[in-house]
């Protein structure tokens, strides 16, 4: 069975690769198992202190898959709750994991792949990367990662590329939060391996308890997390078998402009 993600270890820093360059690390239920178990093995491996996530190839991730994106159009509402809820849980584990977490953001990144560099918690990006949170444009809503994504920007951001769907550049992600650092694409390796060298610095318990601390005092925590995870898995599954959801999904996959 191929793989969907590949990780790479050197010695205490443990590269988590979406390993879909093909499809643009395009995310897909195989790729969502696989990525919310690495990222358990590797919150309760204490030989790991940072984690870093990426992508292969040019390409951070592209959103949803379109093989996936069909399966789920044609399934029911129940069906499609449960799969929203396996993306939701892949984000909380992300945003609550216990070691420091760096997106290495290599390329563009779209819908889900938003979502995962917003759980992380240092972000750097090459200034050729484009971003979008274009959900709308298929009649749905970037629900389950929209906690993450508003903690990361701030709702007034959120509520112009939620409702617009707008690719916006590198700059504009500096800009509103989204990423903490910009490079060339030829200085992403040592911007990367700066940030390693000083969280390596830090006490593993103490950066723990400061990531919790943190989170914590902007209203976040796992308890209420997986609350509103369940509420926007059922927007989602919801607004997937809607009228207008099946429209906009069908568009999309027949290429054509929907009807609205």
């Amino acid at each position: 069975m191929t793989s969907s993600i590949a990780i790479d270890r050197a010695g205490p820093v443990a590269s988590l690769v979406l390993d879909r360059a093909g499809v643009h690390n395009a995310f897909d239920d195989a790729l969502i198992a696989e990525l919310t178990a690495a990222l358990a093995a590797l919150d309760a491996d204490p030989a790991v202190r940072v984690v870093v996530l990426t992508g292969a190839g040019s390409t951070f991730s592209a959103g949803a898959d379109l093989h996936w994106m069909r399966r789920m159009a044609a399934a029911d509402e129940a069906t499609n709750r449960e799969d929203a809820l396996a993306l939701a849980r892949l984000m909380r584990t992300l945003n609550f994991l216990g070691k420091p977490t760096i997106a290495r953001v290599n390329g563009a990144a779209y819908g889900g792949g938003v979502g995962l560099i917003a759980c992380c918690d240092l972000a750097i990006g090459v200034d050729a990367a484009r971003f979008a949170l274009s959900e709308v444009k298929l009649g749905l809503v970037p629900a389950v990662i929209s906690p993450y994504v508003v903690a990361a920007i701030g709702a007034r951001h959120a509520r112009r590329y939620f409702a617009s769907g707008e690719v916006f550049d590198a700059a504009e992600a500096h800009r509103i939060g989204l990423l903490h650092q910009i490079v060339p694409a030829d200085g992403l390796d040592a911007a990367v391996e700066r940030a390693v060298h000083f969280l390596l610095k830090g006490g593993p318990i103490a950066q723990r308890e400061a990531k919790r601390l943190a989170l914590a005092m902007a209203g976040m925590t796992e308890a209420a997390a997986e609350q509103i995870d369940a509420e926007n898995a059922a927007l989602i599954a919801r607004l997937r078998v809607s009228p207008e959801g099946q429209e906009g999904i069908g568009a999309f996959l027949e290429k054509r402009a929907a009807r609205w």
